[in-house]
């Protein structure tokens, strides 16, 4: 099966259900599947073929997830790009996939003609909601025009599991983004393997506000039509009663979420809505704070919470059990299905149990590579402990207990040195939220003259409580050993994010 193979059987099954909600629009998987099939022929028609790359600017609307179906229908590979794209990144995501073809909206036309005049791949732009700008040197389409040609399509030359499906761009930490490069083979294998420890079900309703050019919010999709459930999209969390309303009428009964998602629900002082028929909530992107779990368990009374960690690069790590929420605090868990991992040292020896060292992972969902970037490649990939094979290098800190459980301690980058001691800053965000009408929480490193390093600490509390500098760095000093202390404590009314939701340490710098 390749990955388009979801939605296509979904359709053969059961293509009258209702697959997709957005606002009025609900379609079912039968509509997608026809949808997809004639945008896979209008590509065709333009020159699309196996293995070219097919961007598609992320807005949540029906049209996006049509356009990641018909990309994999045409044997190409999709690359779903933020709505929030600046000029320059775009152009240069355009210039460096080599990409022939951009989908997007009519909002979002003026910046992806001004873009694509500096990509000369580029060879079709289809934009829906309104008419398409002029494309020098290539064609211009409207989607519902390209949508109702009838004429022949070129044969298309099928793909096999080993050619690419996806490439997502990450920003690495020189700015310069990357490619992610994801076969259908690693995206069948990780729909299946969180698919099945999640035991998501036909009748499921999925609430998807998360961006679909980030990986979570775009899985939410692939894995409702790999089981045949319902996926209600909404654009973001930025009104969150306007979502929780989306929730109780659509009976939504998966509530995947991040960080900030759960961090705006703790701030609201009622729950005006119903949300008892919500059986799963996930949470990804950064670990949730042990603090935020007992408030989360009554939000959604009857709900299971599954906490997940991983990295674009294989999709999904680790995943605690909803069980071991309170046995194990601070975990992230044990690895996912079909997938190993262990901690090793600088010199590649595996690490026991609560020594800390760099995650490496092992399993089916290990990318293929950085997209023209073997230096970067091999950096992540190296060989495994099968001649031929390559095992992931995460960059991350982390240990594991006696049980098999990990904890992430910090990014190998991340790491504070403060008094020539190194300090986590994930142990002293652990603190932070611990102190009562702690919102939000990021711990960086800023030069100093005697330290090397001071830690320094931005926090976001309820204004209601008046706490001070002073009160963070007493309740800091009580929990933590002195050189973990921060010296700098700044209070904010909100953090920068990434277009993913987590807290963004360079814009802090």
């Amino acid at each position: 099966m390749l990955l388009q193979g979801f939605l296509e059987e979904s359709a053969r099954r059961s293509g009258d259900k209702v697959a997709l909600v957005q606002g009025s629009n609900r379609l079912t998987f039968a509509e997608i599947d026809q949808r997809a099939e004639q945008l896979a022929r209008a590509l065709a028609r333009r020159g699309v073929r196996r293995g070219d790359r097919v961007a598609i600017l992320g807005e949540a609307r029906v049209e996006t997830v049509i356009a990641v179906w018909a990309a994999l229908k045409a044997s190409a590979v999709f690359m779903v790009v933020s709505r929030d794209v600046k000029e320059d990144k775009l152009a240069y995501i355009l210039r460096d996939s080599g990409a022939r073809a951009l989908i997007t909206s009519a909002r979002l036309a003026p910046l992806c003609a001004a873009a694509s005049a500096k990509a000369t791949d580029l060879a079709v732009m289809i934009t829906h909601g309104g008419d398409p700008p002029r494309l020098p040197g290539g064609f211009s389409d409207r989607w519902d025009e390209a949508l109702a040609r009838d004429d022949e399509a070129p044969a298309r030359v099928p793909c096999i599991d080993q050619d690419l499906a996806s490439i997502i761009y990450t920003s690495g930490s020189t700015g310069e983004p990357k490619g992610v490069m994801l076969t259908h083979a690693n995206m069948l294998a990780a729909a299946a393997s969180i698919t099945s420890y999640l035991g998501l079900r036909d009748d499921d309703v999925i609430l998807d506000a998360l961006p679909l050019a980030f990986d979570y919010g775009l899985y939410q999709v692939l894995m409702a039509a790999r089981v045949g459930a319902t996926v209600v999209l909404e654009e973001g969390f930025a009104f969150p009663s306007a979502v929780l309303e989306s929730v109780e009428r659509e009976g939504v009964t998966v509530f995947p979420g991040v960080p900030t998602m759960f961090a705006i629900l703790l701030q609201m002082k009622e729950m005006a809505h119903d949300l008892g028929r919500v059986r799963l909530v996930t949470n990804t992107a950064a670990a949730l704070p042990p603090s935020h779990l007992d408030a989360l368990r009554r939000i959604f009374p009857a709900a299971e919470l599954f906490s997940m960690y991983g990295l674009t690069e294989c999709k999904r790590c680790t995943y605690l059990p909803p069980a071991d929420l309170a046995r194990k605090p601070g975990s992230v868990g044990l690895a996912i299905p079909n997938t190993e991992l262990w901690i090793e040292d600088p010199t590649g020896k595996h690490l026991g149990p609560g020594e800390v060292g760099e995650l490496v992972i092992r399993g089916a969902t290990v990318m293929r590579g950085y997209w023209r970037k073997p230096e970067a490649t091999a950096v992540r990939l190296r060989p495994g402990p099968i001649p031929g094979e390559s095992v992931l290098h995460t960059g991350d800190l982390c240990r594991l207990d006696d049980e098999g459980y990990l904890y992430f301690v910090a990014r190998m980058d991340d790491v504070i040195k403060s008094r020539g001691e190194k300090v986590a800053p994930r142990e002293v965000e652990d603190v932070l939220y611990a102190l009562p009408g702690v919102r939000e929480a990021a711990v960086i490193g800023v030069p100093d003259p005697i330290l090397g390093e001071a830690v320094k600490a931005f926090v976001v509390v309820d204004p209601a409580l008046g706490y001070g500098e002073g009160d963070v760095i007493a309740h800091c000093r009580a929990r933590l050993e002195p050189f973990m202390v921060p010296k700098h404590v700044e209070l904010c009314e909100a953090l920068p994010k990434t277009d993913t939701g987590k807290i963004k340490k360079s814009g802090l710098r």
